[in-house]
C-alpha cells in the first residue's frame, strides 16, 4: 500500500496495558498480527483479539516484537499522531461553497487540504460527498459496517447536484443511498441552501427524496441537517453564490418545518432539522429544547443553543457559587449571534457576588461577516475589537474558535500571541463546566 507509515504514538495512557509494557512517546506500531493498519479503524479491529503480536520501532529506529495476550476488549491504552497511517483521500469536487476555498492565501499547507475521506466521517463525524471512492473503499465500508457515515448531499437531483459539487459523479447521489439502504449501513445527510441554486422546489425534493429512505428498523437516512450556506469576502467572485438573507431564512424555516410536521406524523420523527444559525439570522425565537428529540444533528449546529442553555442550568444549579473571593471581573467573548440567545447565562453569571463577566459580542472583520457564529471569530477579529478595552483579568475564550486540539485560531494567530498582545490572560474554555469552573476558580490569580 502507497504512502503507509508506521502509526506514530503520542500518548500512553497511565496504567494501560501499553504503560506496564513500556511504550514511549515516539514509538510507532508497524503491524499488528502480521498486518500493517491502514488508519484507526483497522488498528482498533485489529487489537480487539485476545493474542496480539505487534512489530514496533522505537525512536532509535529499532525494530521490536511484542506479544501481548489480553481480554477480547480490552484497549491498549495508545494514542497517535493521527487517525489516517496512509494518504488522505482528498476532494476533487469545485462546490462554490467550500470554506477551504474561501479562505485567504499564504497560510499554512494543512489549511488547504480538502479532505472527503469515510474513515474521519466514521471515527469523527465530518462530511464526506462520496464522489471520490474507489471501488475497494466501498467494499471495505460493507465489510467492516463502518456506519453511520456523514454525507454531505445538497441535494438530489443529478443536475442540481452536480451543478453544486462541479462533479458528474455527483449526480449517484440516489444510487448510492440505495447501496447503503440494501446493506443495512446507516448514514446523517446535510444540506447547505444555496439560494438561487438548490433552495425552493430543490430543497423540497432533495428533503422529500431523503426521507422516503426513513423507512424500517434501521433508516439508511437516520436524520438530515439544513444548514445556510456561509460566506467570507475570500471566496472567488464568479461562485454565482448569495448570502442568505432574512426573508429566505424566513421562508426555509417555514418550509422545512412544515417538511417536519408531515414526517413526524408518518414517521414519528422529524428526520430533517434546521441549523441554529437560520433563526439567528431571521431574527426569529429558537425552538424549544423539547423538539430536537436526541440531538442527532448537533455537531452541524442543530439545537447546540438550546443544550448549552439546558447543560449550563444543570450546572450552574450545582457548581455555580453565590460569592467569589477574590473579586473578579471577566470578559466572555462570543460571536453576535448568540448575542441575544446567552442573556440568562450572562445574567446567572452576574447574579454571584464578587463576579462580574462582561459579554463581548462580535462580528468577523476577518471574514468579513456581519453575523459570525462563536466558532469563525479569529485572533485578527479578538485583536481588532478587543486592543483598546478593560478586559479585567482575562477573556473567557469558547474553545471552538480553536482549530482542533491546538491554541491556535482558523487564521493561525496562536493564543499566546494574542494575549501576548492583548496583554492579558486567557482562558480557553470547552463547555459549561470549565465555564463556571474558571469564573468561581478559588484560586483566581491576578
Amino acid at each position: 500500500m502507497t504512502n503507509l507509515r508506521p502509526a506514530k504514538i503520542t500518548k500512553v495512557i497511565p496504567d494501560s496495558i501499553a504503560a506496564e509494557i513500556g511504550f514511549e512517546v515516539g514509538d510507532a506500531i508497524v503491524a499488528i498480527n502480521g498486518t500493517r493498519p491502514r488508519d484507526l479503524i483497522d488498528y482498533q479491529f485489529l487489537c480487539a483479539d485476545e493474542f496480539l503480536e505487534l512489530e514496533v520501532l522505537d525512536t532509535a529506529g529499532k525494530t521490536h516484537h511484542v506479544e501481548i495476550e489480553k481480554d477480547y476488549d480490552d484497549d491498549l491504552g495508545l494514542e497517535f499522531e493521527t487517525a489516517l497511517f496512509d494518504a488522505l483521500i482528498q476532494c476533487n469536487n469545485k462546490c462554490p461553497f467550500c470554506f477551504i476555498d474561501q479562505q485567504p492565501p499564504g497560510k499554512r499547507s494543512s489549511l488547504y487540504l480538502k479532505d472527503d475521506d469515510y474513515r474521519l466521517s466514521f471515527l469523527y463525524g465530518s462530511y464526506l460527498t462520496l464522489t471520490n471512492l474507489p471501488e475497494r473503499e466501498w467494499q471495505r465500508i460493507e465489510q467492516m459496517r463502518l456506519s453511520p457515515l456523514f454525507v454531505s448531499v445538497h441535494a438530489t437531483e443529478a443536475d442540481v447536484r452536480i451543478r453544486l459539487l462541479k462533479n458528474q459523479r455527483a449526480g449517484q447521489i440516489m444510487e448510492q443511498l440505495r447501496w447503503f439502504q440494501k446493506r443495512r449501513l446507516q448514514i446523517h445527510a446535510q444540506v447547505v441552501v444555496c439560494p438561487g441554486i438548490n433552495d425552493g422546489q430543490h430543497l423540497e425534493q432533495t428533503l422529500k427524496d431523503l426521507a422516503s429512505f426513513y423507512t424500517g428498523d434501521l433508516p439508511a437516512v437516520a436524520s438530515v441537517a439544513v444548514v445556510p450556506v456561509g460566506l467570507t469576502r475570500f471566496r472567488p467572485q464568479e461562485d454565482e453564490l448569495i448570502p442568505v438573507t432574512r426573508e429566505k431564512a424566513q421562508e426555509v424555516i417555514l418550509q422545512v418545518r412544515s417538511l417536519a410536521q408531515q414526517f413526524r406524523q408518518k414517521f414519528g420523527t422529524n428526520v430533517v432539522w434546521l441549523a441554529d444559525e437560520w433563526y439567528l439570522i431571521a431574527g426569529e425565537e429558537l425552538p424549544k429544547e423539547s423538539e430536537y428529540e436526541d440531538y442527532p444533528q448537533i455537531d452541524n449546529g442543530v439545537g447546540s443553543i438550546q443544550l448549552f442553555l439546558k447543560q449550563f442550568a444543570s450546572a450552574a444549579a450545582e457548581l455555580l457559587p453565590a460569592k467569589v473571593y477574590p473579586q473578579r471581573k471577566l470578559t466572555w467573548v462570543v460571536g453576535n449571534a448568540v448575542e441575544k440567545a446567552f442573556q440568562p447565562i450572562l445574567q446567572c453569571l452576574n447574579s454571584v457576588d464578587g463576579l462580574e463577566v462582561n459579554m463581548c459580542a462580535l462580528a468577523s472583520d476577518y471574514w468579513g461577516q456581519t453575523i459570525s457564529v462563536t466558532g469563525l471569530l479569529t485572533g485578527h477579529d479578538l485583536l481588532l475589537n478587543l486592543k483598546e478595552k478593560d478586559l479585567g483579568d482575562g477573556i473567557l475564550l469558547p474553545n471552538v474558535m480553536l482549530k482542533h486540539g491546538e491554541l491556535v485560531f482558523l487564521d493561525d494567530v496562536s493564543v499566546e500571541e494574542l494575549a501576548r498582545k492583548l496583554n492579558t490572560k486567557i482562558f480557553p474554555i470547552a463547555g459549561v463546566q470549565e465555564l463556571i469552573n474558571t469564573c468561581s476558580a478559588e484560586k483566581f490569580k491576578n
